[in-house]
């Protein structure tokens, strides 16, 4: 079997998965300095775009495609080529296709389709200008298109809005829900989809905290939410969706109304993904490996299944014990260390909350 891999920076976290499963690996990548190019056993640096990656993918005769693109702006035009490989040549494409990417990649769309299939998101408004303004603040400002908290205002006056609105003419407005950010992957393939555990990604701040600043835990226990709920809505978004690959959801929800909020779906790896595998052992992105080869169904990630206490520390530059090889698997650790330099984190796991505790004293 022989795979084709587009991008190199996440291949590190799957490389040990490939080699186990006697997979040959070709990769292609348009940064020749980019990371992890000495890890696949081909490679190919070409450019910018899906082409390169479809002409190689032709040439090398690869059995799949499998995308590793952690950011939004090239996921339409890997939407595009997956369709047209797909039809035309029959090379499987594990991501998702193009409706599923325009309904998820502006925040305006995601927001409709939401009311069109009953999911329940805050109150919100699409902002011209100040003056059209009619919630009560504070209130979200966001730009349709962004991800990672990029172009994200929390707004408590007038004032701010208007200074929003200094640097764009156009803003999505939303209530602020005060309560607890909760995120969850799905995953999809050839029509089968399921969701794995919440995650506790900590409460909201009208600072605006970044994610990658707060202390998060799996699986997600927060008083008065029923995990069931978020994870039949998340199914229930993935299945209206009807594409492959992951979907990264997020959620609020609001112990005051006891209320569940639907905020945003990613059709991409995500951020908690190693808090996923350390909670419930499913990798989501082995998952994608095994779409391409024809070992995925829900009866396999039943099986799969185990159940972790496990978090993840925002710890800068990591100097704790090594992990064992490979160093980005749950299999032979109880830890692992990820992140660049300087904003290292650590998603540690345990099968008590007091066994947890120690081993995080002790990593940190």
């Amino acid at each position: 079997m022989k795979l084709l891999f587009i991008g190199s920076r996440l291949y590190d976290d799957i490389d040990w998965y490939v080699r186990s499963k006697g997979i040959e690996s070709v990769l292609t990548e348009s940064n020749e300095n980019a990371i992890n190019l000495d890890l696949p056993d081909q490679v190919f640096i070409v450019p910018r775009g899906m082409d390169g990656p479809k002409q190689v993918a032709l040439m090398q005769k690869v059995d799949a495609i499998v995308p590793l693109i952690g950011i939004d702006p090239p996921l339409i035009d890997v939407a595009r080529m997956k369709e047209e490989v797909e039809e035309e040549y029959g090379i499987p494409v594990i991501a998702a296709g193009v409706r599923a990417v325009e309904l998820t990649s502006n925040k305006i769309k995601t927001k409709a389709f939401y009311d069109e299939i009953g999911v329940v998101t805050p109150n919100y408004q699409i902002l011209n200008s100040p003056e059209e303004l009619t919630l009560d603040f504070p209130v979200v400002l966001k730009q349709g298109e962004g991800q990672g908290g990029k172009d994200i205002k929390v707004a408590k006056s007038i004032e701010d809005v208007e200074e929003y609105f200094t640097e764009f003419d156009q803003a999505l407005c939303e209530e602020f829900v005060e309560g607890s950010e909760i995120s969850i992957e799905v995953l999809g393939f050839n029509g089968e989809y399921v969701a794995l555990p919440p995650i506790y990604k900590g409460e909201t701040t009208i600072e605006g905290t970044h994610p990658l600043n707060k202390v998060k835990t799996g699986p997600c226990m927060v008083s008065g939410l029923d995990n069931n709920l978020v994870q039949h809505t998340a199914y229930k978004v993935a299945k209206n969706l009807a594409s492959d690959g992951i979907f990264e959801m997020d959620f609020m929800y609001s112990a005051k109304k006891d209320q569940l909020y639907a905020i945003e779906v990613n059709t991409r790896p995500n951020g908690t993904r190693y808090l996923t595998t350390a909670t419930c052992g499913v990798n989501s992105l082995c998952e994608l490996v095994d779409m391409a080869i024809g070992e995925f169904s829900l009866s396999n990630i039943s099986d799969k299944l185990k159940y972790f206490y496990s978090t993840e520390i925002p710890i800068g530059n990591y100097e704790g014990p090594a992990p064992n090889e490979p160093v980005k698997s749950f299999e032979d650790n109880d830890f692992v260390v990820h992140g660049p330099a300087g904003y290292q984190r650590v998603t540690a796991r345990a099968e008590s909350k007091e066994e947890l505790e120690k081993l995080v004293d002790k990593l940190t």
